[in-house]
């Protein structure tokens, strides 16, 4: 049998996670939908809040069939379910349905949202012990930067063929580039290893260039009984709350703090989801040199420090340099988790650990975006918000030190043990 080009295999989790990406697009569909059905925008928005929160549930519902049926089988499923909801999401607005709507756009793309987004990453990261970052990167800045491809593609088809139409369209296009990626995509052979590489330091899990170790090889069951597990846990929920905080009211933010047209604030939006993808690609590279375990303090330093200075900032250029600067480590942490949860957990069961990690997914695309809209209904200012995650992006901060030193704590026993064992 032929050996599979592991860079294809790249490509096809791209392809797999562009589709998925395409729900950051979703705000196309805002105004539209409230105008042809009369729908509230709030009643609107839920939608892609329920999406967003059976992501991360469904991530860890379907770890373990990952790990059961492989990246294959779950990729096409995946392909079914969020094509389904997108293509069911077109039914919906043909019968003028919300509950519908909520039913496939929210709850069966989300499934499909949060099975994609695992099947690809776990294989990925064995293809590429030697560039775990680069490789888990590659894949998740798709899914980043894939509202680039939909927003303009599905704006100019409403435009011409109207919003149900539209969704029958996508969902289709999006199940043949799924359906594609995942027909290719398999685990490598058992013993294999890349070019240069001796096989036996794979398995001995010598994985990234600065040839670091795994602290262990863990189910998703004992990962979860681990400190550093929900260390983890809790630096991924305040990364990506910030991220979403800001993702959320970056329009009417610009507009408010320095006075940006509309125009000039969308502008800037469709500029975030390319540094949101960007940050995939350049912070997971980097991870591979700095170590995972580096870089999360220098996210939350960098966040620390801009939500400090961003309630002062009136100039134009220098809010958007600083929100780009944020996008970009909100994609980045998206990139560096599994290859880190790699170096931390091994690989036996990446896929159902990572789909469990995700679980803060959700509960940080309740919290973000809510707590933003709350504090400024409350206070008619973005200013007090940002002092608020100051807050969180402190605890952030020191529970990625903590992280640090628990790493330490695990490879001092881990050496002890290895001496005991010689003697």
């Amino acid at each position: 049998m032929k050996q599979k080009n592991r860079w294809l295999i790249a490509l096809s989790a791209v392809a797999i996670h562009t589709s998925i990406g395409s729900a950051y697009a979703y705000s196309v569909f805002q105004n539209p939908l409230s105008e042809k059905l009369g729908w509230e925008s709030t009643q609107v928005t839920l939608a892609f809040t329920i999406a967003i929160f059976i992501l991360g549930i469904s991530a860890a519902s379907f770890g373990q069939f990952v790990e059961k049926n492989g990246p294959r089988k779950s990729a096409l499923l995946a392909a079914i379910l969020f094509a389904s909801g997108i293509i069911g999401s077109g039914v919906a607005v043909s019968l003028e349905s919300l509950p519908l709507f909520y039913l496939t756009y929210g709850v069966l793309s989300g499934m499909g949202l949060g099975l994609g987004y695992i099947s690809p990453v776990s294989t990925l990261v064995k293809w590429f012990p030697d560039r775990r970052g680069l490789a888990t990167g590659m894949a998740v800045f798709g899914f980043g930067a894939g509202a680039l491809i939909a927003g303009p593609v599905a704006a100019q088809l409403i435009g011409s063929l109207g919003v149900a139409s539209t969704f029958f369209i996508l969902g289709a296009a999006y199940f043949l580039f799924m359906t594609l990626g995942a027909l290719y995509i398999a685990k490598p052979p058992v013993g294999w290893a890349p070019k240069g590489m001796d096989p036996s330091a794979v398995g001995g899990g010598k994985y990234d260039i600065k040839g670091t170790q795994d602290l262990a090889q863990l189910t998703a069951k004992q990962a979860s009984k681990t400190k550093r597990f929900w260390l983890l846990w809790v630096m991924m929920f305040i990364n990506i709350s910030t991220g979403l905080m800001l993702i959320s009211v970056a329009s009417p933010m610009a507009q408010e703090k320095v006075g940006m047209t509309a125009i000039a604030a969308a502008s800037m939006v469709g500029f975030m989801g390319l540094f949101n993808g960007g940050g995939r690609i350049g912070w997971s590279s980097a991870s591979d040199f700095i170590g995972r375990s580096r870089i999360y303090p220098i996210f939350f330093a960098i966040q620390l420090v801009a939500f400090l200075i961003l309630p002062n900032i009136t100039n134009v250029i220098a809010f958007q340099i600083l929100i780009f600067l944020v996008l970009t480590i909100y994609g980045g942490g998206f990139a560096v988790l599994p290859a880190f949860i790699g170096d931390l957990f091994g690989t036996k069961q990446l896929g159902a650990i990572h789909g469990l990690i995700l679980t803060s997914w959700s509960m940080a695309g309740v919290m973000g975006p809510q707590l933003v809209a709350y504090i400024h209904g409350a206070t008619n200012s973005y200013n007090l918000t940002f002092y608020v995650f100051v807050g969180f992006l402190a605890i952030a901060f020191i529970t990625s030190l903590l992280m640090m030193k628990d790493i330490k704590r695990v490879k001092a026993l881990n050496e002890k043990k290895l001496v005991e064992k010689a003697s």
